[in-house]
């Protein structure tokens, strides 16, 4: 059965076709009637031939694209109508003036300033009846959040009288923000009391949030802890880190004065939300078009390589020339990344060892390998078939991964992102020779994650591949 969200969803999509259709077909009457005429002298008459029609489905595939990429597709029951219009004014201004160089720059114009007003019409029709379509969906869907036909499960975490105001404040139909309320867990040492009982079920402690969130479909949390509890709320967010809900904490006079809590929606609850997916979606999709164009061209230029490497292998030390391992990657699933094998066989009869310096395991010929990192790159393959990234933190095995989220429990959320070749651990400490060290090249790790960006990730490779050139490899 398709959901509720899906169907607006696509509603959404259509009426962003139906409003560039429209627009386009009103300002192609306008170049026949006005450009055209004004340039040769007699009314043009508008025929609907083959390109006018070729247009008309080419032209809101490109707008809807153009949407998808500036993520207006995202999550359209949480949208704000005030966003909306910043958001949608920007994206016009962009498409617009790129579908003049694409389309209108030929046009026969009597003088420049024509190119103007048509860039200016264009604009207004794209951008006019885009916004009061948009509008009129995100108020139709306000009016049902409002009545409670559409909504957001959600689990609020904290028995106080804090979170029983602000639960107060949500449950209001003047005020709700969308959150279904289907119960409450204490927070850590919490007295029993009744006073969030009134409002909604005891679902226990907040232990046992991942299967309270299965069981109850659940999209919200809302953290009615102290914000200045700050080993508490990252105990949770720990809890809940691979798990697909939006977290919101109940700022306190200090949040509010640094400036944290930002304004989405004049009426509703000021709430802090932890947002960890910085990167815009044109930035994902440049991100996966550059690993796989990357990969491709190394692939290919170094496939020669391939066959010396795999040579040097086989003379240096009997055994496979390619070496297999199995990772844990993106969302916790595992996956098998390949390298060109540096060591002996059976180097690790004893059980899992991470490589050290000196160490007599590694061949003469992957000593040279690792030296210039040549042993990596057969990761490419991981990269092209969407395993791996060009950057991102690197993979661990889960006997290692196990020991450190003992350690350091928010390990967890390298597993928000795909691993990479190389990254900004990599970059700043090094290979780790132990799980202390994984712990501390951790936090480069999670300082990527939080600043993610192309310009990051370019950061990120002109480094990796000065240490190749010098040799620095290990």
């Amino acid at each position: 059965m398709i959901s509720k969200r899906k169907i607006h969803t696509a509603l959404f999509i259509s009426l962003d076709a139906i409003s560039a259709g429209i627009g386009w077909a009103m300002f192609f009457a306008y170049r026949k009637y006005f450009i055209e005429s004004d340039k040769f002298g007699y009314q043009i008459p508008v025929e609907l031939d083959t390109n006018f029609y070729l247009a008309l489905v080419l032209v809101p595939l490109y707008w809807i694209i153009l949407y998808f990429l500036a993520g207006h597709y995202k999550d359209i029951w949480r949208k704000s109508r005030i966003n909306e219009i910043s958001k949608t004014f920007g994206v016009s201004v962009i498409g617009v003036v790129l579908l003049f160089f694409i389309l209108l720059l030929d046009d026969a114009v009597s003088s420049y300033q024509t190119y103007y007003k048509s860039i200016l019409i264009l604009f207004a029709l794209n951008f006019g009846l885009t916004i009061f379509f948009r509008l009129l969906e995100a108020t139709v869907i306000k009016i049902y959040i409002r009545r409670g036909k559409l909504g957001f499960n959600t689990i609020i975490v904290g028995n106080n009288s804090k979170s029983h105001s602000v639960a107060l404040e949500l449950m209001n139909p003047l005020t709700t923000q969308g959150n279904i309320f289907v119960g409450y867990v204490k927070g850590k040492n919490e007295s029993e009391n009744h006073i969030l009982k009134t409002l909604m079920p005891d679902l226990g402690t907040y232990e046992t949030l991942p299967e309270l969130i299965k069981k109850y479909k659940v999209e919200e949390v809302i953290l009615g802890i102290e914000s200045s509890r700050h080993a508490e709320i990252n105990e949770v967010s720990n809890i809940l880190e691979d798990q697909r809900v939006v977290i919101k904490i109940i700022p306190d006079l200090y949040d509010l004065m640094s400036g944290q809590v930002r304004i989405n929606n004049v009426i509703g609850t000021a709430l802090i939300e932890i947002n960890h997916d910085f990167m815009p979606e044109w930035q994902k999709v440049l991100k996966r078009l550059l690993d796989v164009m990357v990969s491709v061209l190394v692939l290919v230029l170094f496939s020669p390589l391939f066959l010396i490497v795999g040579l040097l292998v086989s003379i240096g030390s009997s055994g496979p020339v390619f070496y297999k391992q199995i990772r844990i990657g993106l969302k916790g699933t595992p996956f098998h990344i390949f390298k060109f094998r540096t060591m002996i066989i059976d180097s690790e009869v004893s059980g899992p060892q991470l490589s050290k310096e000196n160490d007599t395991r590694i061949t003469k010929v992957g000593k040279w390998l690792r030296k210039y990192r040549i042993d990596e790159i057969p990761q490419f393959y991981n990269v092209l078939i969407g395993e791996m990234s060009l950057v991102g933190p690197r993979p661990e095995r889960k006997y290692f991964i196990d020991q450190i989220v003992k350690i350091a429990p928010h390990y967890k959320h390298l597993l928000r992102v795909k691993p990479g070749i190389t990254s900004w651990g990599q970059v700043k400490f090094g290979y780790a020779e132990n799980v202390d060290q994984m712990v501390e090249r951790l936090k480069f790790d999670i300082l990527y994650i939080e600043n993610r960006s192309i310009a990051v990730d370019f950061r990120i490779m002109i480094y990796t591949v000065l240490t190749v050139l010098q040799g620095r490899g290990r």
